[in-house]
């Protein structure tokens, strides 16, 4: 598609202008090191020069697959640069999934660093490593109307999609939100989400469309609440985003923490429901001032946010419905019930978008596009075009709207969307497997995890580990199964259809592990050894656990890891740190880190 709206600003020119103002200022804060303004231009200047010296520009697709390092800020704005748009991929998704992404984008070229180019040989792209060098250019010509990124959602079919976001629907997100949120040079952001998230996108621009400084949370830090809320502290963070259930450890973590975050003067909610009542705690010791907390409804179709609410602690009271108050100012809500009508006042219904924020539409998927991006008839006689949500919504007496769920089988598992039919293609392609349903199963304090129910004749402890490691190789983390339960035949209501109000529920008994799990251990099992067992046993629901056998591949999330951690520190009367388990989770690491802590705790008989 050929460049449009060629007066509107795009991200490279509007950074290019904070680079002039603010050219000495601190740009990006990471582990590996600290760029200026004027060194991240110069740097990611080098990344676009030498991707058009080897023909990718304006139109092509660039993959970007970069950890969280400062590195991943230089590549992502050097292929924007270079005129082209980033089709990202996190380093921790399993091969076959890159390699699905970048055939069916048709990638040309990749962004990487050396550790990860020699894993990219086989991708059939031309790869640029991140080597730092300064052969800088100048910026390519685009428009507003241009393609900036492409972001891979769960696909109902089986088939991840991807999403075309253009320039200008990223430029209009802060045009819209500045005053709301008073954004300028002053703020710090954090860096902490997946780039493959789109959650990440307000992180980024946020930052450095105003001159802010963007602070690159390491993976390991990411997953420990209390490591997280010191680098909050000590890099005086004023705008944070989380998901709910990531904001649950933080909250957490803060209760116990002897330094408050001074700094912190907003935090934005987004990618799954909010109940304001989990809140009880937070605004118990901030109130609801300082820091502001404002919940975002959105999606990626619609460009990250499409909706403003502010959390008081009168929300607390709030019940049944997740408020996500109003759409923002170029943004429509249409609440239309099963006839396609708009629905009465204060009846729930489907929520369709309109406005500036709608993605272009899905890469190479024009019958996805005829069916989610629809042209409907407006009250004066025009037409719109909408975006078919499939989220139930109902208008509030305030003004604002209430999230009450999806009109369809679509999970959220930490803040990602997921199509149990993707999940369940996989699962189906396992010889022996004549059936499978993907759900998501609450386990308490916000952990949800995917269960997998399959019809077969297998024995259920020889085929959870073989479907386990199928959905490894095939999916990323936040979709695998954390537990496989095995039936002959999966239950059937009258019009043929799985009743999943008939499936078991995933006790330990019925649920299977995704790995096998050996029974020959326990006799070799230390006192310490043992009594971890247990707690890992409760926590995930599993009749086995073995002491070598990495926490996560047992189906544990990093909500469950933060849980079991917690029940750990209690039972031995220890005060440490999830990042002692940077190199592995297993049973047997985490009983050498508590053994050699209880001389200095105290601990339980």
């Amino acid at each position: 598609m050929e460049s449009v709206d060629l007066g509107q600003p795009t991200l490279v020119e509007l950074f290019t202008a904070v680079v002039a103002r603010f050219s000495d200022r601190v740009a990006v804060t990471a582990d590996d090191q600290e760029l200026t303004y004027r060194e991240l231009d110069r740097q990611a200047a080098a990344v676009a020069r030498r991707l058009r010296d080897s023909g990718a520009g304006t139109g092509s697709l660039v993959g970007l697959m970069v950890p969280s390092t400062s590195r991943l800020v230089v590549g992502l704005l050097g292929i924007l640069k270079s005129g082209a748009a980033y089709v990202p991929v996190d380093p921790g998704y399993p091969e076959e999934r890159v390699a699905w992404t970048f055939k069916d984008s048709n990638v040309t070229h990749l962004v990487t660093t050396p550790e990860l180019a020699e894993r990219s040989a086989d991708l059939g792209v031309d790869v640029v490593v991140l080597d730092g060098s300064e052969a800088a250019s100048e910026p390519a010509g685009t428009g507003a109307g241009d393609l900036a990124y492409v972001i891979y959602t769960s696909g109902s079919t089986g088939r991840p999609k991807g999403v075309q976001v253009e320039h200008r629907n990223v430029v209009r997100l802060f045009d819209v939100t500045r005053d709301r949120f008073g954004f300028d040079e002053n703020d710090v952001w954090t860096l902490f989400h997946s780039v493959a998230f789109d959650f990440s996108v307000w992180e980024f621009w946020g930052a450095l469309l105003f001159g802010g400084r963007l602070v690159v949370v390491p993976q390991e830090t990411a997953r420990s609440p209390r490591a997280f809320h010191e680098l909050l502290r000590d890099q005086r963070v004023t705008v944070l985003s989380q998901t709910p259930s990531a904001f649950a450890g933080l909250a957490a973590a803060d209760a116990q923490a002897e330094q408050p975050l001074t700094g912190l003067r907003v935090v934005v909610f987004g990618g799954e429901r909010l109940e304001p009542a989990g809140l009880r705690g937070w605004f118990a010791r901030h109130g609801d001032e300082h820091p502001r907390l404002v919940n975002m409804y959105g999606l990626t179709e619609a460009t990250v946010h499409a909706s403003y609410r502010p959390v008081t602690a009168a929300d607390i009271a709030v019940s049944g419905t997740s408020p996500i108050g109003v759409p923002l100012p170029d943004l429509a809500f249409h609440v239309l019930d099963e006839t396609g009508r708009a629905a009465a006042d204060g009846a729930p219904g489907e929520l369709y978008l309109s406005g500036a924020g709608l993605a272009r539409g899905y890469l190479g998927r024009p019958e996805l596009d005829r069916e989610r991006f629809l042209e409907l008839p407006g009250p004066d006689g025009t037409v719109r075009r909408c975006y078919r949500t499939g989220d139930r919504v109902v208008a509030l007496p305030d003004g604002g709207y209430g999230y009450l769920g999806r009109t369809d089988d679509q999970m959220k598992i930490r803040g990602y969307r997921v199509e149990p039919g993707e999940i369940e293609a996989v699962l189906l392609a396992e010889a022996g497997v004549s059936a499978a349903v993907a759900t998501a199963h609450g386990y308490g304090e916000g952990d949800v995890r995917v269960v997998a129910y399959v019809a077969s004749d297998i024995p259920a402890d020889v085929l959870a580990p073989r479907l386990g490691e199928r959905a490894t190789a095939s999916l990323p983390p936040h979709m695998r199964p954390s537990a496989y339960v095995v039936l002959p035949e999966l239950p059937l209501n009258l019009n043929g259809k799985v009743d999943k109000t008939r499936l078991p529920e995933p006790t330990a008994e019925a649920a299977f592990a995704p790995v096998a799990v050996g029974t020959d251990e326990a006799a070799e099992l230390t006192g310490t050894e043992r009594r971890i067992v247990q707690i890992w046993q409760s926590v995930l629901d599993l009749p086995e656990v073995g002491r070598d056998t990495d926490f996560f591949d047992l189906g544990g999330t990093s909500l469950s890891l933060l849980r079991m951690f917690a029940r750990t520190n209690e039972e031995f009367g220890t005060d440490l740190d999830i990042t002692v388990l940077i190199d592995g989770a297993t049973v047997a690491t985490l009983a050498r880190h508590v053994d050699s802590a209880l001389p200095a705790a105290a601990p339980r008989p």
